[in-house]
């Protein structure tokens, strides 16, 4: 009986150490900030794109920075920037070039945190629709795969690619998907560009 008196003391008293619980898990645990995305060395950056920019020492000009609809980014101390159509590390190479004038021996990082200029769209009687990154060539056969597959009732011979083109107009590409797959005749298993739009009806 003892025995048993001095066991339950000593879990009240174990229990009475212990942090009340809340109903809230990781109250105090930052939220996770996105991680570079993986591009290539000969990525283009564009338009939305948000550039993580790293300046050693510097934490007032290390931030994310999304690319303006004109293609710049405007960077603390230096101004406005033209980001759009250079590849990261050249974007790296002009920001330490500026930042030298200002400081002494900069060390500059470049990094693309989201390629949202770089994206396509899939749409309809597919598994999985929605926006894909486009961080490597990716044909109509690719697209199909990343949004994992027709639906029963997806219409295969009558798809079609909504492409923008540089006018504001918007052109429409027919595609079969039976000469998606040919090995005999046309093949129409062409590499999507980015902002285009796979409509599976």
């Amino acid at each position: 009986m003892m025995q048993t008196i001095r066991t339950l003391i000593c879990l009240a008293a174990l229990l009475s150490a212990l942090p009340a619980y809340s109903g809230k898990v990781n109250q105090e645990a930052p939220a996770a900030k996105p991680s570079p995305v993986a591009v290539g060395d000969d990525y283009i950056i564009g338009n939305d794109d948000v550039l993580a920019i790293l300046v050693w020492k510097e934490p007032e000009l290390s931030h994310p920075f999304t690319v303006r609809p004109d293609g710049k980014i405007t960077l603390p101390l230096v101004g406005d920037v033209k980001a759009a159509g250079l590849t990261p590390v050249e974007l790296q190479k002009q920001l330490t070039d500026a930042l030298a004038t200002l400081m002494e021996s900069p060390k500059v990082s470049v990094m693309v945190q989201d390629a949202r200029s770089q994206r396509i769209n899939v749409m309809g009687e597919v598994a999985r629709p929605g926006t894909y990154p486009l961080t490597k060539p990716m044909t109509v056969l690719d697209a199909l795969s990343v949004a994992g597959g027709f639906r029963d009732f997806a219409r295969t011979r009558r798809m079609f690619i909504l492409r923008n083109l540089v006018d504001g107009r918007q052109r429409r590409i027919p595609v079969d998907y039976k000469k998606v797959i040919s090995v005999k005749g046309p093949n129409e298993n062409f590499e999507l560009q980015a902002r285009d739009t796979l409509v599976v009806p």
